[in-house]
């Protein structure tokens, strides 16, 4: 993936020569943040097999969907309020629906039933079902009382801050669970076994390679999401897409690609707690850390504060989506058949989106 690194270089050169070729910029800039993210992921887990179970996972909790906030945070200081809710959306089905849909077919395909901690899924589950009421209320809210823009923007932000800190609790909550977990662990253990997994999980890079890294690459899907965000809507009209489609299953994919390819790689090497952790853990991330905080933040970025108020058309497919995850997760098992359950939910809400005619229906 890393020769891809070749088209942020070029990305810039077409903004600044060509910038009338939108639909190639939007192209160009979208594969190049895709190296960029993977990058980023492998200076996180670096640095988290360093640092140990309890603060490594913490830091990917913190960078997990750093690419996704970056551009959510371009579109938002241009005021580009629907594409970034579309995004949030598109990014959460993405990885409930489509991401764990390809992780279960091909690692059902491989290893046939795999199992995994049915516990810990319904708990993610649980999380995104709080994360469902957090939306519903805000545009409920709005459809049985008229002319509430007022008061919409202020229920949004205290909505906000009561997601921000379930998020906390629940970090702190896994945090002392794998805490109580290493301590009711026998004190002898294999020491061969200690040996091949601290060679299978040993950093690939110094921390200090990994810190400049993480730093450089930040910067890169700055630079890179500041013209991704000028070129999309251009391109959009070029290709006869709505802002939602592009929002929900455009920006979304290109965001969380490396995650993604990650929790499919697991599926396939049999590791399916691994790639249930990934899928579902961003989701919940996403959903409490980072939509919330985009809300606060927008009081100082951007024309105008964002509300949490997501259209009907989007609170549905999110809900939709849970709904089913939480049914197939449930159990600690999957397979192939499951795996395409997931894939055909997610393709029903791609052709319903792509005949959506603008962003209405993602505000």
């Amino acid at each position: 993936m890393k020769w891809l690194l070749v088209l942020m270089p070029l990305a810039i050169a077409l903004e600044h020569f060509a910038p009338q070729r939108a639909l190639l910029i939007f192209l160009v800039a979208g594969l190049g943040i895709v190296p960029l993210a993977s990058l980023m992921a492998q200076a996180t887990g670096s640095l988290a097999v360093r640092l140990g179970p309890g603060i490594g996972g913490l830091l990917n909790a913190t960078f997990g969907n750093a690419a996704e906030l970056i551009i959510a945070l371009a579109a938002l200081r241009e005021g580009l309020h629907g594409m970034v809710k579309a995004s949030i959306a598109g990014t959460i089905i993405g990885n409930i629906l489509l991401v764990l849909g390809v992780a279960m077919v091909l690692g059902g395909a491989r290893h046939g039933e795999q199992r995994y901690d049915g516990r810990a899924a319904r708990t993610q589950a649980t999380m995104l079902t709080l994360a469902v009421i957090a939306l519903i209320m805000p545009a409920a809210y709005g459809a049985i009382v008229p002319d509430t823009q007022e008061q919409l923007d202020p229920i949004s932000a205290w909505i906000a801050i009561a997601l921000l800190l379930v998020y906390v609790a629940n970090v702190a909550y896994t945090l002392m669970a794998s805490r109580a977990a290493r301590a009711r662990r026998p004190a002898q253990v294999d020491e061969a076994a200690v040996a091949v997994h601290d060679a299978h999980h040993a950093p690939e890079w110094s921390p200090k390679k990994a810190v400049i890294v993480l730093a450089a690459v930040s910067l890169g899907i700055i630079w890179l999401s500041e013209i991704l965000v000028g070129a999309v809507e251009p391109a959009s009209e070029e290709l006869g897409l709505s802002d939602a489609f592009t929002g929900v299953f455009v920006l979304a994919v290109i965001g969380g690609a490396a995650e993604q390819a990650t929790a499919i790689v697991a599926a396939r090497q049999n590791r399916m707690d691994l790639s249930m952790s990934i899928a579902l853990g961003a989701s919940v991330q996403l959903a409490l850390l980072v939509a919330p905080l985009l809300v606060l933040l927008s009081y100082v970025i951007g024309p105008h504060p964002m509300g949490l108020v997501f259209g009907p058309g989007l609170v549905l497919t999110i809900l939709f989506s849970v709904v089913i995850t939480g049914q197939i997760a449930s159990d600690g098992r999957t397979d192939w058949l499951r795996g395409v359950q997931l894939l055909a939910v997610y393709l029903i809400l791609a052709a319903v989106f792509f005949y959506v005619p603008d962003v209405s229906g993602a505000r």
